[in-house]
């Protein structure tokens, strides 16, 4: 809607701006330097639940109503003898970086009615829906049929996180057969859109990612369901921001100990059905599948990074809550391959529009910021005598009241207006102010930013009556004001939250359920320049109103910049090769016999895909060189005709790191199913174990360009090697790192191979064509 502005009127603004000329003769307010930060945040180490469990996969996170942070993750042991475990966690933390143990989600006498004898529970979802807590969980082994794995999604109800939690006794959405088997009808996740419409996401690979339209109650889907990404993708999320619907999916395998590869991918579109785009313009539906990359391994400790949710602190910053795995440690003790998946925590940056943990730095180990749950001022208003310190009654009352149910104590505002204000000013311009709150059938209610002197202020409020989230400003005798509607299916009696964000001029509000980036309404507002001040927060209401939880903080600064990515040096030709002449030039040589179809031709090394498999125990042809000692990249354009849309499993050709048959990095341009993946895989032998894995980079085309720049470890001396793709040979996709440890000396080369038998004969051989092999160094 239009900003409108209008002189100055009691019933426009008395309840934000006609009491503040009384401010002064009730209390004098603490002043505080103009653009004083906060003090230093504490620090936190990855992961998160130590102390507490050993495994926490496929974490899901809400702050509840009684102001205390929620985890929820399939189940697994919580020590590595496996001595003590359960079918489906709960944990609990004030501040998102210490977790205890908060119960279980299922027991003997909740279990759902179609969950087969035995089974486990994966990948949960948790949101609160008008005054509701909704657990939306898989069941990977139902009552559908004996043969396992037939998948089905199912809906819990409580009315606390910690439960009681009462499941649905039907599937919400039931086990899909495909073909001879079932669908990976796995990995929800519930999204609440501006329009009041509630969409539910899941899906894995086999046959991708789906979304179909939910009830008012989130409790049963309405209508087909539509197909979104691709079958690379598994664990989806969406989030909205700043206009767009932004589809987070991993993609990779979860599992594999040593060598999980799982990477989280993005897309976004301007619609919550898609088309999910990257910032290469390549959909994450079609067979070469876009998706661009958000974290992945990095080469530190951390690999496997991936299946999330997001979470915000009171000072609006976003952080990603995800599982990893400890390359060093992957397994139980008491099960080697049994993979062990902690809940790790960092920061989520927005950068030109596109997220990415840690401006591109990926996991963390130790010593981040961590996240600030409590506010520079904060009230969760269960101690009156602490409320009455921190808040001055302008207009009407404000009271301790409760406890209730979900929230425990909640501060009560009465009279016709009501306004409390902070005794003091919050430290810095750049302000959020949030509180849960509830009203009456006609009444508003909201929180309060930058008050002060001369009169002035700004507030956003619920308004029950006209049906919708307003933002106001009050100077100079002046209101200016801009409203969204916020549509049917709101409970306005229920808890919800109300965000005030004010960022120099510009001020933004949005009203959610539970602080999930899925808003019932959003509103941007540009202020008057007086206006962009330090202030006082407050909470205020008409005709009545209940706050709880409130928070008024410094806003956090943004991270504006990724950290650069690295650039090839000067070509060193004592270890490259143009294929310009009729053979392979100096330094090259065959581990095993020299493939006699691969030949150079036309300024170009073509090989066809041998059918043998290095993976495993297959033993082709390979082609190597001596790598350079230090820091260097390698980079190659590969040209392959794996078509689209077609079954080649798994033609594939690119950049080889040989150390031997059972230690090995090999990044391909590789058809799986029907998709086309840029993939960086590694083999190693882990506890006597031999162990394969990979993860996934850009988009491959018809043509890409494939590098690989190496570094050493100053500490350790492994190699490392990060991977990246690129469309055009100009812009690059980063993706994971892997490493080889320091006691080797590995080769680098080139490799194309693994089509199966049935491939061939259906297809033929598929080509790999090399226009170079370059060496750069620093």
């Amino acid at each position: 809607m239009p900003v409108r502005r209008r002189p100055l009127t009691l019933v426009g603004i008395a309840a934000l701006c006609g009491g503040l000329a009384a401010v002064s003769l009730v209390a004098t307010p603490t002043a505080a330097a103009p653009n004083q930060k906060a003090e230093a945040a504490a620090t936190y180490s990855n992961p998160v639940v130590q102390g507490y469990t050993i495994d926490f996969p496929d974490p899901a996170v809400i702050r509840g109503k009684d102001g205390v942070w929620y985890g929820y993750a399939t189940g697994g042991p919580h020590d590595e003898q496996g001595t003590r475990g359960s079918s489906y966690k709960i944990g609990k933390s004030t501040d998102l970086v210490h977790w205890t143990e908060a119960g279980d989600v299922f027991n003997a006498s909740n279990l759902p009615a179609y969950a087969a004898p035995g089974t486990g529970f994966w990948a949960p979802d948790v949101r609160y829906l008008n005054g509701q807590y909704l657990l939306y969980f898989t069941v990977p082994n139902t009552t559908t049929t004996t043969q396992g794995f037939d998948p089905a999604i199912g809906v819990a109800t409580a009315p606390h996180p910690a439960g009681p939690w009462t499941p649905k006794a039907e599937p919400l959405i039931p086990a899909r057969p495909v073909g001879g088997g079932f669908d990976t009808t796995i990995d929800p996740a519930l999204f609440t859109d501006t329009d009041g419409t509630h969409y539910m996401y899941w899906g894995g690979y086999g046959t991708g990612l789906y979304v179909v339209k939910m009830s008012p109650d989130g409790l049963a889907t309405v209508g087909e369901p539509k197909h979104i990404a691709s079958s690379r993708f598994e664990g989806p999320n969406v989030l909205h921001r700043d206009g767009w619907y932004y589809l987070f999916a991993s993609s990779a395998n979860c599992c594999a100990g040593p060598t999980t590869g799982y990477t989280v991918f993005v897309g976004r579109s301007k619609n919550p059905l898609g088309p999910f785009v990257d910032r290469l313009g390549k959909t994450m539906l079609e067979s070469r599948t876009g998706g661009t990359p958000v974290i992945a391994p990095n080469g530190n400790k951390w690999i496997g990074t991936g299946h999330h949710s997001a979470a915000t602190d009171v000072s609006g910053e976003m952080y990603m809550a995800y599982h990893a795995i400890d390359r060093n440690d992957p397994w139980l003790d008491v099960s080697p391959g049994f993979t062990m998946r902690p809940m790790n925590l960092d920061r989520l940056d927005w950068i030109d529009g596109w997220p990415i943990v840690r401006a591109g730095l990926g996991a963390s180990e130790s010593g981040e910021k961590a996240p600030i749950a409590v506010g520079q001022i904060d009230d969760r208003f269960d101690d009156a005598a602490a409320t009455k310190g921190r808040f001055v009654e302008v207009l009407g009352d404000l009271a301790n009241a409760g406890p209730d149910a979900q929230s425990g104590g909640f501060g009560k505002l009465s009279g016709q207006y009501a306004l409390a204000l902070t005794k003091k000013n919050v430290s810095d311009s750049d302000v959020r102010v949030e509180a849960d709150v509830r009203s009456g059938a006609n009444g508003t209610v909201g929180v309060v930013a930058r008050a002060g002197e001369p009169l002035g202020g700004v507030r956003a409020v619920i308004d029950a009556k006209r049906k919708q989230l307003r933002v106001e400003t009050f100077v100079g005798g002046h209101v200016q004001s801009k409203s969204a509607p916020i549509p049917d299916g709101f409970d306005y009696g229920a808890w919800h939250v109300v965000a005030l964000q004010a960022r120099g001029r510009t001020v933004t509000a949005d009203v959610t359920d539970a602080r999930l980036a899925d808003p019932w309404a959003e509103v941007s507002l540009k202020v008057p320049s007086r206006l962009d001040r330090t202030g006082r927060a407050g909470v205020t209401a008409t005709g009545g109103g209940e706050v709880d939880n409130f928070s008024a903080n410094p806003l956090y600064e943004p991270v504006r910049k990724v950290v650069p990515a690295p650039k090839p040096g000067k070509v060193d030709k004592a270890f490259s090769d143009e294929f310009n002449g009729g053979a392979l030039g100096a330094g090259w040589s065959w581990v095993r016999d020299a493939d006699p179809e691969a030949v150079v031709t036309g300024g170009e090394f073509k090989w066809p895909t041998q059918i043998a498999d290095l993976v495993g125990d297959g033993t082709p042809s390979l082609l190597v060189r001596d790598q350079p000692t230090g820091n260097f990249t390698i980079e190659t354009k590969l040209s392959i005709d794996l078509g689209v849309d077609t079954v080649r499993n798994y033609q594939q050709g690119g950049i080889l790191v040989y150390v031997n048959d059972n230690e090995f990095l090999r990044f391909d341009i590789v058809a799986v199913e029907k998709t086309r993946i840029a993939e960086f895989g590694k083999e190693t032998i882990f506890q006597g174990r031999r162990s394969w894995g990979g993860g996934v980079v850009g988009p491959p085309g018809e043509t890409t360009w494939l590098r690989l720049v190496h570094t050493l470890d100053p500490k350790t001396g492994e190699h490392r090697y990060r991977a990246a793709s690129s469309l055009d040979g100009k812009t690059w996709v980063w993706g994971l790192t892997w490493t080889l440890p320091a006691n080797v000396t590995p080769k680098i080369g080139l490799t194309s191979q693994a089509s199966l038998q049935g491939t061939t004969d259906q297809f033929g051989k598929a080509l790999s064509q090399f226009d170079y092999f370059r060496v750069s160094r620093p």
